[in-house]
């Protein structure tokens, strides 16, 4: 009886034990070559959008700087200053053409810029000459502003 139990036990065990060869397969696709193109287009992706952040990057802190420096108290006054100078010489202009003693032309050099005006019955024109000899006319019409 047990040697009947022994072989049928045998059997059982040696029935349902089977073996194959090991192999070894790696899992990244650079060295099996499986998916391989998918897995260069990742790097060269991640590659990419790393030097793109570092740009970004560089950029940013290049307009910070830029930034930084023009919001010094220094550039400030100088910025402020030359708004109020601009604005005094419009005003000068406005009075040469509408004051008490009102001039029917005349003219200004700016920084290189040669400003001419000249006051009609209903227009006023404004020629305007950069140093680069690009000139831009500008013609107001008199009549309709109220005062």
């Amino acid at each position: 009886m047990k040697k009947e139990f022994l072989v049928i036990l045998l059997m059982i065990i040696g029935g349902s034990a089977s073996a194959s060869e090991l192999k070894y397969q790696y899992k990244s696709p650079a060295f099996n070559g499986i998916g391989y193109s998918s897995h260069v287009l990742t790097i060269e992706n991640l590659s990419f959008q790393r030097e793109q952040e570092i740009k970004s990057e560089i950029e940013s802190t290049a307009r910070e700087v830029e930034r930084e420096a023009k919001n010094t108290n220094v550039n400030k006054f100088l910025a402020n200053l030359e708004s109020r100078i601009y604005a005094e010489l419009s005003k000068q202009v406005a009075e040469k053409l509408f004051g008490e003693n009102p001039q029917t032309s005349g003219e200004i050099d700016l920084l290189g810029n040669k400003i001419s005006y000249e006051l009609s019955n209903e227009m006023v024109v404004l020629n305007v000459t950069q140093e680069n000899g690009t000139k831009t006319v500008v013609e107001i019409p008199v009549g309709q502003f109220a005062f």
